[in-house]
């Protein structure tokens, strides 16, 4: 028969135990679900520069990942596989990295086009950051998927104005993906080239204070907010997001430089979407067909 004392220290580490192992659970959900950076913020930036292959076909497009904030963990796998799919198609070269040290005048000057995908929070030193901005003023073509609108950016003011010219607010909750209607605004863009007038997408579609539109950015595709539930509802509390004007595709000039922001693309499935994956195509397209040309900005038809 066990001693008292020896059943009570039985039953401590079996509650010990349990306890690791909940805490070890969760940590585990958390890291799954790109939440870790959320918990546990990272402003760190990489120094080294990654090592870029010689061969690297021209046109060339560098697609950036890096997530110091939350991390869409399907959505950057389903886009860089859509987006090598793409580049391969035209042989352009492509070179996909997180490490924010590639954001240097010396790499930076081999590329044609960044994409951003679903890249979040502190990513870049204040050194990298000046090192973009000079390259995009300078001709660079800039495309921003999904998260690289989010609020994870604010920090960075030149970023919000100039690439983003809206504040985040929230996405959808209750449900979290629904499908919407997009609907095309500025018919004659080249970014838009291929694409039906309207068409239905599945996706976590986000909210911003007001219209990139107010700022002065070329609204390219807008979404009906009558074809989907626009509302946050969360443990209990619900957020309306309705906008009016709800752009989830728009553009804009940065000097010489051009950008394209499309608000799509939080799961692999998206990046599936036929009409989604030519849009990604075609603002490529334009993006390094038009390299070194003075951005004109287009009015709405």
């Amino acid at each position: 028969m066990a001693k008292p004392g020896s059943l009570w220290m039985r039953i401590l580490r079996v509650v010990m135990f349990m306890a690791v192992i909940g805490v070890a659970v969760s940590l585990f959900a958390i890291w799954k679900m790109g939440a870790w950076n959320l918990v546990f913020p990272d402003n760190s930036h990489d120094t080294v520069a990654p090592v870029i292959p010689a061969d690297l076909a021209s046109p060339a497009v560098l697609v950036f990942s890096k997530t110091n904030g939350f991390r869409h963990v399907e959505g950057i796998a389903g886009g860089a596989k859509a987006l090598q799919a793409i580049t391969s198609k035209h042989r352009w070269g492509m070179f996909h990295t997180e490490n924010g040290a590639v954001f240097n005048e010396q790499d930076l000057a081999r590329f044609d086009v960044v994409v951003f995908l679903n890249a979040s929070g502190d990513m870049l030193s204040d050194a990298q950051e000046s090192a973009f901005q000079s390259w995009l003023t300078a001709g660079g073509g800039w495309l921003g998927i999904h998260a690289a609108g989010d609020s994870s950016h604010l920090g960075w003011q030149w970023y919000r104005d100039n690439l983003i010219g809206a504040t985040f607010t929230a996405h959808i909750m209750g449900p979290q993906f629904q499908t919407a209607t997009v609907v095309l605004e500025n018919h004659q863009h080249p970014a838009l080239r291929d694409l039906p007038n309207i068409w239905q997408h599945e996706e976590e579609w986000y909210s911003w204070e007001e219209s990139p539109r107010a700022e002065g950015f070329t609204v390219l595709a807008t979404i009906d907010e009558s074809s989907y539930v626009p509302v946050a509802d969360f443990m209990g509390t619900q957020t309306d997001l309705r906008m009016g004007d709800h752009p989830v595709v728009w553009t804009n000039c940065i000097g010489n430089g051009k950008s394209v922001y499309a608000a799509m693309g939080h799961r692999a499935e998206a990046f599936e979407q036929p009409q989604f994956r030519q849009l990604l195509e075609s603002a490529l397209t334009w993006l390094i067909d038009t390299r070194g040309e003075a951005c004109r900005p287009l009015q709405a038809n």
